[in-house]
């Protein structure tokens, strides 16, 4: 039961880096497609970190784990605001209809 769990955990994760991905092809400017990006992968990334945790032999392994997923949602949170602040003093307006 914990492999499958696991799996979808996985799987569910790799469907959200997907979409992430999508919506930074699709998306129309800048700032919607580090909203969604950002969001997509972090959440993607929670999830798969959550499905390999429960696939882990130790809680070192699991501490290390979360460790990991915390440092990359604080870095993107870091760098997607970087990134608009440029964007935005570059003269780049948000999208409107």
């Amino acid at each position: 039961m914990t492999e499958i769990l696991s799996g979808l955990l996985m799987i569910a994760g790799a469907g959200f880096f997907l979409a992430g991905t999508v919506a930074l092809l699709r998306f129309p400017d800048v700032y919607t497609r580090l909203h969604a990006l950002t969001k997509a992968d972090n959440l993607g990334l929670g999830l798969l970190v959550a499905g390999l945790a429960l696939r882990a032999d130790s809680g070192a392994a699991v501490g290390k784990l979360l460790l990991i997923w915390l440092l990359v949602l604080f870095a993107s949170g870091s760098v997607a605001h970087l990134v608009a602040r440029a964007a935005r003093r570059r003269g780049l307006a948000p999208w409107r209809r």
